[in-house]
């Protein structure tokens, strides 16, 4: 029976630091995890580095001014040093963004969905695996709580715990299933891919029902939507609260079509709630009334996408390269992002490769790959050459 460490030690100055950094060199692998208040700011801070090993686990208060994520930086870019993480992306986004890159990374999570397992959340994996129960009611909570309660104090423990021995396990039934080199590839793009997080709302984009509406009144509707958003970011960052909890966007797209004129109507809008309308009614009301009067005028132009020259054949090279690996994964028993992750897929979408030396040089592709599918691909591929419109 495998064992765990026992207790767990709370990282708080320079001191506890270099205690802790002492005894995770000796390690050969780490499991890693971090907690944020994302759920509780506007910009959501990193609140806790946790790194355990088969006999430790430390909790980095990174809040404290000598627990810098940074401290860990040598430790985490060794590729020599297995990190086991479960949904590594958005870690790795908040790492990066504190200068810190990881390598020799494992993501059971990313694992766990090559393998096609049903269920991949970290509690479905460690109780399958494991037999461990790992209840996760403080997933939304507030990370930033000094101190931190017992329970929540526990939770972030208990995720990195048993990490390393559940690692071990995901990783031997990618070999048991011969897709380790796949899964080391896409661990390597996760790696490569992470940057820094966005501006908050920089990737805003509204989702407007496109049936119902004239080209006019979508316009419209995608004016007001916009607005209304720039809004309410300065709104949540003056109440240093999400923007989604200041105002969803289900309730900003149902301003934006609804076009309420009073605070009756806004109040009826879907998610809007009554602190809302009180607080911030007038603004909306007054920013809907000004892009209506734009409308009237003709001073809305709808946005256009710059889509570049057609390539008349794309759809027939995404349909067959589909059909191609389902295929290879029918005979292989894995799933299909085995035989050829999505990433991938748009890469040989995009640039379809001519011949080996070209395929070879696709990121995350790998030997195996090449060997297994290359001139069958370049074949497929061949068939539906990039056709300028």
């Amino acid at each position: 029976m495998p064992t765990y460490p026992q207790g767990d030690v709370d990282v708080v100055d320079a001191a506890g630091a270099r205690s802790a950094l002492q005894k995770l060199e000796a390690a050969r692998e780490l499991a890693v995890d971090l907690e944020a208040d994302s759920m509780h700011a506007f910009r959501a801070r990193l609140c806790f580095l946790q790194v355990a090993t088969d006999l430790d686990v430390f909790l980095f208060d990174t809040l404290q001014p000598d627990v810098e994520a940074r401290l860990l930086a040598p430790l985490l870019a060794d590729p020599e040093r297995t990190k086991y993480f479960h949904a590594a992306q958005g870690d790795l986004q908040f790492l990066a963004e504190a200068g810190v890159r990881v390598r020799g990374l494992f993501d059971t999570h990313r694992a766990a969905t090559l393998l096609g397992w049903p269920k991949v959340g970290l509690a479905d994996v460690a109780r399958e695996k494991l037999g461990v129960e790992l209840p996760k009611e403080h997933q939304q909570s507030d990370f930033s709580l000094r101190p931190l309660p017992p329970g929540m104090h526990t939770y972030i423990a208990n995720d990195v715990r048993y990490l390393c021995e559940l690692g071990r396990q995901v990783r031997q039934a990618c070999i048991d299933a011969d897709i380790l080199e796949e899964v080391t590839l896409d661990c390597e793009r996760l790696c490569d891919e992470a940057v820094a997080r966005p501006d908050v709302g920089a990737d805003f984009k509204p989702k407007l029902p496109r049936t119902g509406l004239s080209p006019a009144q979508f316009t419209l509707a995608n004016a007001i939507a916009h607005a209304l958003h720039k809004k309410r970011l300065e709104w949540a960052e003056q109440e240093n609260v999400p923007m989604g909890r200041m105002l969803s966007n289900m309730a900003l797209a149902d301003i934006a079509t609804r076009l309420p004129s009073t605070p009756k109507d806004l109040a009826r809008a879907a998610g809007v709630r009554g602190v809302f309308v009180r607080a911030h009614g007038d603004e909306v009301l007054a920013i809907v009334r000004e892009q209506r009067e734009k409308s009237q005028k003709g001073e809305l132009t709808p946005e256009r996408e710059n889509k570049g020259p057609k390539d008349s054949n794309r759809r027939k090279r995404e349909d067959a390269l589909k059909a191609f690996r389902v295929e290879k994964a029918t005979e292989r028993k894995v799933t299909p992002s085995v035989v050829l992750t999505n990433p991938l897929m748009d890469a040989l979408l995009s640039q379809p490769p001519t011949n080996l030396e070209e395929l070879a040089r696709v990121p995350y592709l790998g030997e195996k790959r090449l060997k297994l599918y290359g001139p069958a691909l370049l074949e497929l591929l061949a068939a539906f050459p990039v056709q300028g419109g």
